[in-house]
């Protein structure tokens, strides 16, 4: 592991020239073993950027983060590591290199992101905490900042439920910031954890918060936008979340609340679904439980449809997901007609509209 944590304290390169690297050379130990004809031969290591990996300055300063992890039993996950979030590694800016404290699986099969502004409103903590509440029953990982406000109430609704619920930091294990939720993050660590791609000694600068929040986004099946002003970390996340094709929700709220601003106008330009309740993120994400009584009452169900809308039934079932504008082309129906017939079959629970005019089977 010392090559892998020496590799990320190279000065001038970050984690996509370090995968570029990786990639070519097939190990850290590899490329530190590299000539320098060898290493500027990939794309945006030039004379200067070979030399400081050559000169191992950085083998320093990673001894002694490797003698402070292993003091605090802290898990280094390379990207390469099977226990690497693998969610977080399809997204190609990733972190090459995290540390990780605590016992929550990284790859669980359900994860959601919870965050919001640092001035939460008693009705955002309690909405938080009723979403919360609602998943309780899918076991999936809750993901958030430690910060004021949104993040540490999604913490803490989370040990109250006994969901893992990971704080993703935006400084080193060697601290707590804020230092208020010190309590907090020492009782996740027996039921989630704290994780973090900046070695110790590193503080909670401003700067490191926007590259925190990709970490956060990245993990997660979908994140939650619940209270967010016009600018902040939380619409960061939700825009982060975008680029990386993963599903995002906002609590709508009235227009003239500040703290609501930020919410509606992610689902006013089509950035996030609205979610007023649990039951929203369960049906667009698929994880709405079916009684074993469904099947018998779907197949009741189509009997009695239209001979159009079960040529619509048959097509989408037949494609496993289709847009609305590909259906448009086999059906030959006026996109009004269609859009209709399709919102009689999404209220009758036969089919589900997924972002970007999607439609499956339910």
């Amino acid at each position: 592991m010392l090559h892998e944590i020496a590799l990320t304290m190279v000065k001038g390169i970050g984690d996509i020239t370090i995968k570029t690297l990786l990639n070519h050379f097939g190990s850290a130990e590899e490329i530190f073993k590299a000539k320098k004809v060898h290493l500027q031969k990939i794309p945006n290591i030039g004379s200067k950027t070979a030399d400081s990996i050559l000169l191992k300055d950085s083998f320093i300063r990673a001894e002694k983060e490797l003698n402070f992890i292993e003091k605090y039993k802290i898990k280094p996950l390379f990207y390469t590591s099977d226990n690497y979030p693998k969610k977080l590694k399809n997204c190609h800016d990733a972190p090459v290199l995290l540390y990780f404290k605590g016992n929550a699986d990284l790859n669980n099969q359900k994860i959601v992101a919870v965050v919001g502004t640092r001035n939460a409103t008693t009705h955002g903590k309690a909405f938080c905490d009723n979403l919360i509440a609602g998943l309780q029953q899918h076991g999936l990982l809750v993901v958030s900042g430690l910060a004021y406000g949104i993040d540490i109430a999604a913490h803490q609704a989370s040990l109250n439920y006994a969901l893992p619920t990971i704080g993703v930091l935006g400084h080193g294990l060697d601290r707590i910031y804020p230092a208020v939720h010190r309590n907090v993050a020492e009782k996740m660590l027996t039921n989630g954890g704290l994780l973090t791609e900046f070695p110790s000694e590193t503080n909670p600068d401003r700067q490191n918060f926007p590259k925190r929040n990709r970490i956060i986004a990245g993990m997660a099946d979908a994140t939650i936008v619940i209270e967010a002003a016009k600018k902040g970390g939380a619409l960061i996340t939700a825009e982060i979340a975008n680029s990386y094709n993963k599903d995002v929700f906002a609590v709508p709220g009235r227009s003239s609340d500040e703290f609501s601003e930020g919410c509606n106008f992610l689902i006013k330009t089509n950035r996030a679904q609205l979610i007023t309740r649990v039951e929203d993120l369960e049906y667009i994400m698929g994880w709405m439980d079916h009684k074993t009584a469904q099947p018998k009452k779907q197949q009741e169900l189509l009997l009695d449809l239209n001979q159009e809308d079960q040529k619509i039934v048959q097509i989408i079932n037949a494609a496993g997901s289709i847009s609305i504008d590909d259906l448009q082309l086999k059906m030959n129906m006026t996109q009004s007609k269609l859009a209709m017939a399709l919102l009689n079959l999404e209220m009758q629970s036969v089919i589900i509209s997924l972002p970007g005019k999607v439609y499956r089977m339910n």
